[in-house]
């Protein structure tokens, strides 16, 4: 019997070519869609709805709005709130693609969720991993935090592949979103603009003190919710020399600033910890701090149960609380957890 897997589908190209690459190999090929905002209602599926029908494919579009409000949206809301900078996608992975809807696909019959994500997934003796992508545009670090119950339901056929690849498989089979630009915003931000998101949710900036490493006041600041660390545009004043945010102190309501070379941290610490395997209480691995940033060698040394203290060969640069940092070996992701 043909194999019933749901793809998600985003409109998009990634997304549409995965469909379409599997129900060539004889899958038996279901689109489906998340309904996350009320901005994305009537018009935002069309795209999806009208790849859906190329494909001739059943479509189906699930609404999690709340789920997606109370976990995703609240979780940037509350960060944003002390001090610190959240990345949504991460939370989105752990919690609605790969934990709500993967049930939802469970409970339609599916045997497997398909993403356009690149990232690889590999059975190992009785165990699922989660490994980087050659591709140039690897996710692994996003994904870090999937359940690993969830890894033997997931598949990402497009793992090996790059963007043009894909591209030019969607011209050869007349995709229409062959040429479909990549959306880079937070997509329920669809302006990027997080600080107008933030005020219309109840979040405002408080102006407080930009100090310096001494706690010498050097002037006024608009609201801590406006910077993240390493930040040196839109300080609003100048100081003389560039200076870059350095910490951000939400109990004190105040931006430390300092300039350029002193934003670099060789110790810091990472709790909310999710592992694939359980580790050892020191290990060492190569940890990658920011979605852009390449993974670097460090000592890796539990404190408490849920929390380690990360300690870098060498410094890095802006370690901002509230990013993730992604523990590897080698290509295989081991897991990580979020900066404190």
């Amino acid at each position: 019997m043909e194999e019933k897997v749901f793809v998600g589908l985003s409109g998009g190209v990634d997304s549409t070519v995965t469909a379409a690459l599997l129900k060539k190999k004889g899958y038996d090929v279901h689109g489906i869609t998340v309904l996350l905002t009320p901005e994305d209602e009537p018009f935002s599926f069309c795209d999806a709805e009208i790849v859906a029908k190329e494909l001739d494919i059943p479509f189906i579009i699930v609404d999690m709005k709340k789920e997606f409000a109370d976990t995703v949206m609240a979780n940037f809301i509350a960060e944003y709130k002390k001090g610190r900078t959240p990345n949504p996608c991460i939370v989105c992975n752990e919690k609605i693609k790969f934990g709500f809807l993967l049930q939802k696909v469970k409970e339609l019959g599916g045997d497997f969720l398909v993403t356009g994500h690149y990232a690889k997934i590999e059975k190992q003796g009785d165990d699922f991993i989660l490994k980087k992508s050659p591709s140039k545009k690897d996710q692994s670090y996003f994904l870090y935090r999937i359940p690993k119950e969830a890894l033997s339901r997931i598949m990402f056929p497009i793992n090996e592949l790059e963007k043009e690849d894909i591209r030019k498989i969607a011209k050869q089979m007349n995709l229409s979103v062959a040429e479909k630009s990549e959306s880079q915003e937070i997509c329920f931000i669809k302006d990027n603009n997080y600080v107008r998101f933030l005020n219309e949710n109840g979040v405002f900036g408080m102006p407080g003190n930009f100090v310096d490493l001494e706690g010498n006041v050097l002037g006024k600041h608009s609201g801590i919710i406006n910077y993240t660390i390493g930040q040196r545009k839109g300080l609003e004043r100048a100081f003389g020399e560039p200076m870059f945010v350095t910490k951000i102190d939400a109990l004190k309501n105040e931006v430390v600033l300092a300039p350029n070379g002193f934003q670099e941290t060789k110790k810091f610490f990472v709790e909310n910890l999710r592992f694939f395997k359980e580790p050892d209480k020191e290990f060492f691995a190569d940890v990658k701090i920011r979605c852009q940033a390449k993974p670097m060698p460090a000592k890796v040394t539990f404190v408490l149960e849920d929390k380690v203290e990360v300690e870098f060969e060498i410094p890095q640069r802006a370690v901002t609380p509230g990013q993730s940092a992604v523990f590897y070996d080698g290509d295989i992701v081991l897991g990580g957890g979020y900066i404190a």
